[in-house]
């Protein structure tokens, strides 16, 4: 049973019926927690990372989590709120996780760039790019794989994946994004368009 002190307002018959619109699928219900909870998620992401695009990309990786493991959330053991400050943590602990993973391939790109490898850092943008893939969400990643690998165009992904065309360029656009700046984090490099 939960405990009345984990409420966020004293409205818990109204917040308790949103919690379970959200367990049950209901789409506005999920609006509607984004609306409530979604800058509490951010300030936390933020906080502990100390960068917006870093904190707005945690934000959005909970709340699709938390939308996608939605039967995993029992509203009569505790509020969506805490559950939902759970996922954030795990979100904030991967992006620390990609972080050093990214300053490991940076000091190993550095070191063989001094010995002048030059085919084995071609190897390892390649190996950097896969590894930026599989951290998108699985939906992004095969829109990435689609455009680029199968070189579709954003119609014919839209078909085959039957999703808007204007969700298959938002994948686009937020995944090459998030590539390229963490290929400019491992290169220490900032390129201008």
């Amino acid at each position: 049973m939960r405990e009345r002190g984990l409420r966020p307002e004293a409205g818990d018959d109204d917040a308790l019926a949103l919690e379970r619109r959200f367990h049950d699928g209901d789409e506005q219900a999920l609006a509607a927690v984004y609306a409530r909870w979604s800058p509490l998620v951010y300030s936390l992401a933020l906080r502990s990372l100390g960068d917006v695009r870093d904190a707005e990309d945690v934000t959005q990786r909970t709340f699709v989590s938390a939308w996608q493991g939605r039967a995993g959330f029992a509203p009569d053991q505790g509020s969506l709120s805490a559950w939902l400050v759970g996922i954030t943590r795990h979100r904030i602990a991967d992006a620390h996780e990609a972080r050093a993973k990214a300053r490991e391939l940076q000091a190993r790109l550095a070191a063989e760039a001094d010995r002048g490898d030059v085919e084995e850092i071609d190897l390892a943008d390649r190996l950097l790019v896969a590894d930026e893939i599989s951290r998108l969400e699985p939906i992004a990643q095969q829109v990435v794989r689609l455009a680029f690998y199968d070189d579709l165009t954003h119609v014919q992904i839209s078909e085959r994946l039957g999703l808007p065309l204007g969700t298959v360029k938002s994948h686009l656009r937020r995944s090459l994004y998030r590539m390229k700046s963490r290929l400019e984090v491992v290169h220490g490099v900032t390129h201008r368009s």
